[in-house]
């Protein structure tokens, strides 16, 4: 299925209506402007038929086969309250983003749209694709989405009942069903539009680089890697607020913890800790609910393949899986409960971290508020972090920045008139 100018239209369309597509985009600069206080009434609509679980059929399969909780979904939905919303405008844009502002004497400044944004959407959130437009819109613009291999339908859905809603904004709203593999459509695509929106990782981030104007704006939020960070003050506490986090998202955020740190250069120690890990580790497991059979099977397999080749010190039990390395590269994890255990002293956190400076984004700092603690926080900042949690890693913030960037910022532009 596709979704152009407010209608649902077959696939077997979508060639012929993306090369008629340019006239309707020029049109739609010329005549029409965003109403951002309908859209944010009309989403916030949304949300409360997402509580009121007019969207089961879509969202409880997708959470069955992900292992997300129903009240995880929720709490996704919160971010399509009409609060979350325009704190988030407020907050990136300012109170009234199109009022144009005297600077001095000589300059009018204003923010405007890029104009018309491509977004190349990742399959590892079913909401994020449609959030990723709505965040176009809030800036004013066109929003072209080239879904997901495998995406479920719910990114149409929910952008037709945005639409019906606020049916102004059909003109800005168009979804495209296309494989990665039609690199020739994409880039048709792409040169429609004045700034490229990509989730993925380093393969598909390279693909649009190559294709891309030279002056064409690229928006990045690529491929990232987070993990959690212990020392000797690490309480117990705090290692079950990681390991809920563990086995809450099954580490399929980019916020998930794939490595656990520990502030060490013994191996011995490492090891010990690694077994008082695994326990609270396995408790939590217990007491959520084990991981759906599948995401436990492949697991199962890996980690016995790992003992067959003689590999040391891991500790699996019960469908979950603490896993010592003698290395401290950054490195996804076996994910769904399987976390990687590894030293980093203090004095190398730089020069470790510093080689994957263009995948970081979460560090899950498990340690007492102290002096040390604000220590650590500036040399995680210094190896290229751009997000730190206490607690929880998991949690979503409707004004965080993503990946040390304002979206809403990202796209627009600031036009300076001279007088």
């Amino acid at each position: 299925m596709i979704l152009y100018r407010g209608e649902i239209k077959n696939n077997s369309e979508q060639e012929q209506l993306i090369a008629d597509l340019y006239p309707h985009l020029i049109e739609t600069l010329e005549t029409q402007r965003i109403d951002v206080e309908k859209l944010m009434k009309a989403c916030d609509s949304l949300m409360r038929k997402a509580f009121n679980h007019e969207y089961d059929e879509y969202a409880l399969p997708l959470l069955e086969f992900a292992g997300v909780s129903y009240e995880k979904f929720i709490e996704y939905a919160r971010m399509f309250s009409y609060e979350s919303l325009k704190k988030r405008v407020e907050s990136e844009l300012g109170t009234d983003f199109n009022r144009e502002e005297n600077v001095n004497d000589s300059i009018r400044r204003r923010t405007a749209p890029l104009g018309t944004l491509l977004h190349i959407a990742a399959g590892n959130a079913d909401i994020l694709p449609a959030y990723s437009v709505i965040e176009g819109l809030l800036a004013g613009n066109i929003n072209l989405l080239k879904l997901p291999t495998g995406d479920s339908g719910l990114s149409i859905k929910l952008l037709s009942e945005i639409i019906k809603e606020y049916p102004e904004i059909r003109d800005f709203v168009y979804v495209f069903d296309v494989p990665s593999v039609e690199i020739g459509t994409i880039k048709t695509l792409g040169s429609y539009a004045d700034g490229i929106v990509i989730w993925g990782g380093d393969v598909a981030v390279k693909a649009v680089r190559e294709f891309a104007a030279p002056n064409q704006k690229i928006i990045i939020y690529g491929h990232k890697l987070s993990f959690a960070y212990a020392n000797g003050e690490t309480t117990d506490q705090m290692l079950g607020e990681l390991a809920k986090d563990i086995c809450i998202t099954n580490q399929l955020l980019c916020s998930s913890c794939q490595v656990l740190y520990y502030d060490t250069d013994d191996m011995d120690e490492l090891v010990s800790f690694a077994r008082r890990f695994h326990e609270i580790l396995r408790k939590t497991n217990k007491a959520l609910g084990k991981a759906p059979l599948s995401m436990r099977g492949k697991n199962r397999i890996e980690i016995y393949n790992d003992f067959l080749e003689g590999k040391k010190n891991i500790f699996t039990e019960d469908g979950v899986s603490v896993i010592v390395k003698d290395d401290s590269k950054l490195e996804l994890s076996k994910l769904f409960r399987s976390v990687n255990i590894k030293r980093l002293p203090h004095e190398i956190i730089i020069s470790t971290l510093k080689r994957e400076k263009c995948h970081l984004q979460t560090v899950g700092l498990l340690v007492p508020d102290s002096d040390e603690r604000r220590n650590l926080e500036d040399l995680f900042i210094r190896a290229g972090i751009t997000r730190i949690t206490y607690g929880s890693m998991r949690e979503l913030i409707p004004d965080e920045a993503h990946d040390g960037m304002f979206p809403l910022r990202e796209y627009t532009k600031i036009v300076d008139v001279l007088r």
